[in-house]
């Protein structure tokens, strides 16, 4: 069965047979493949109020573990975004309830952001729908399609320098 990259790769292959364009083939399905999860994960969010960003905050801090809080320094690393753009974050999630702002205990110049009960919640209602949603969008692959899909992505993902979270 094809898909719509290798249409792409065939109208290369008429037009510029001289070139080996196999790179335009992983990347676009990378591409398109990103879109499309977006699109799908945008449209589960969606109906628990959140967005793609919101979810990946509380996750990040549930994950982290009582007292389910981070500096807005280790938020900003995990989410690969500007400190601007993280702080514009904080400031809609603390306006929904999601979030708090405390001191930091250990430095007075810091500030950690704290899930709130109300965030808590949220954060472990979604969860598990979530996964069963991915679950799904991952379905056409077996068991070892999907190990490979997912060491290969790793190998890719570690050669660009993407192997920590901070």
């Amino acid at each position: 069965m094809g898909d719509a990259v290798d249409l792409l790769l065939a109208q290369w292959a008429r037009e510029r047979p001289d070139l080996d364009v196999w790179p335009m083939g992983i990347m676009g399905r990378i591409s398109r493949l990103s879109r499309l999860l977006d699109r799908e994960l945008k449209e589960f969010f969606a109906a628990y109020d959140l967005e793609r960003w919101e979810f990946d905050v509380l996750a990040t801090l549930r994950r982290s573990g009582p007292p389910y809080e981070l500096t807005a320094g280790a938020l900003n690393r995990a989410a690969m975004v500007t400190s601007g753009a993280i702080t514009n974050r904080i400031d809609r999630m603390a306006s929904k309830g999601l979030v708090e702002r405390v001191p930091d205990s250990g430095d007075r110049r810091s500030i950690r952001v704290r899930l709130t009960e109300r965030g808590l919640a949220l954060v472990n209602e979604v969860l598990e729908p979530h996964i069963a949603n991915e679950a799904r969008l991952l379905a056409s692959l077996d068991p070892r399609e999907r190990d490979h899909l997912a060491a290969a992505l790793r190998t890719l993902l570690a050669s660009l320098g993407d192997t920590t979270l901070g």
